[in-house]
């Protein structure tokens, strides 16, 4: 293990990236552990807050994925090791930024809720693209690319960013983003049928597209319920299985966490109060 270690990371320059990888994984899952224990209402761990305003973590990461960077643009040069330290600084941020993805995305808090799951995503999509990086593999190209010659390499790259942007273009998130890493994904996912809901089924097989094609149509509902369904339901199990339920409702608070209802005294009764009471023809009681 350690001479693996040695050969396809130190020497390889991996180090700074390997940090940043490590980081970005364990920040999120403390993150992740920390919210929860908030969101079960454990004693002696509260939200972050200032006065009646809620400062939430992506605050923090914004400052963190700042600093990790520009010490990274600085220490580049100085050494490996506070390079190192510099990239798990910015994984850290990073990981705090993404946790929190989907209310940046939505500009309102919605991390408890369905769209919150959009954060988890982000943080999966993060990982697996560090974690291909560290493997070795390189987007848009495959591992021989290099030893193309003239304009067959630039070529390459054009023409599988466009498999990419058609593959996206379709629905096909997972594959387009994995796809630059491993292009026969992009070629798969290109060829294949759209989703239903996709921007390129809207255009091209619904009843809105200039030459609607209702087979297509079909056959993409048929593969959306047959295939896609069941992993879907398994993505969900797994990222509830790490970020928690987004449908259950907030615990209840203690009693003792309740204000006490404050009841004022009953006013006297005035000048003006015996006034109506007059006017309305009822005396006043003694």
């Amino acid at each position: 293990m350690a001479d693996w270690f040695h050969e396809r990371i130190i020497e390889a320059h991996r180090l700074p990236l390997f940090c940043f990888f490590v980081a970005l994984i364990t920040a999120f899952i403390f993150t992740r552990v920390n919210v929860r224990l908030i969101r079960a209402r454990v004693r002696w761990l509260r939200n972050v807050s200032v006065g009646e305003m809620h400062i939430h973590h992506v605050v923090f990461g914004v400052v963190l994925t700042l600093l990790g960077g520009v010490a990274g643009l600085v220490l580049s040069d100085v050494s490996t090791g506070w390079y190192s330290f510099s990239s798990a600084v910015f994984g850290v941020g990073a990981a705090l930024v993404l946790d929190e993805f989907a209310l940046i995305l939505h500009l309102r808090d919605v991390y408890w809720q369905e769209e919150g799951r959009t954060s988890v995503d982000a943080v999966f999509v993060a990982i697996a693209a560090t974690g291909l990086l560290l493997l070795g593999l390189r987007p848009l190209a495959w591992n021989g690319a290099d030893g193309l010659g003239g304009w067959t390499a630039p070529a390459f790259l054009v023409v599988n960013l466009v498999f990419a942007v058609v593959t996206l273009i379709k629905g096909k998130i997972w594959s387009g983003l994995l796809g630059l890493f491993v292009p026969p994904l992009l070629y798969v996912g290109a060829v294949r049928v759209a989703r239903p809901g996709s921007p390129w089924a809207r255009w091209f097989y619904s009843e809105r597209a200039r030459r609607p094609r209702p087979r297509l149509m079909a056959k993409a509902i048929y593969r959306e319920e047959r295939w896609r369904r069941p992993v879907i339901r398994v993505k969900i199990a797994v990222q509830e299985f790490v970020s928690g339920r987004h449908d259950l409702p907030a615990p209840v608070l203690p009693a003792r966490h309740h204000r006490r209802r404050v009841v004022s005294p009953r006013p006297r009764l005035g000048a003006d109060h015996t006034a109506r009471h007059w006017r309305s023809g009822r005396p006043r009681a003694r």
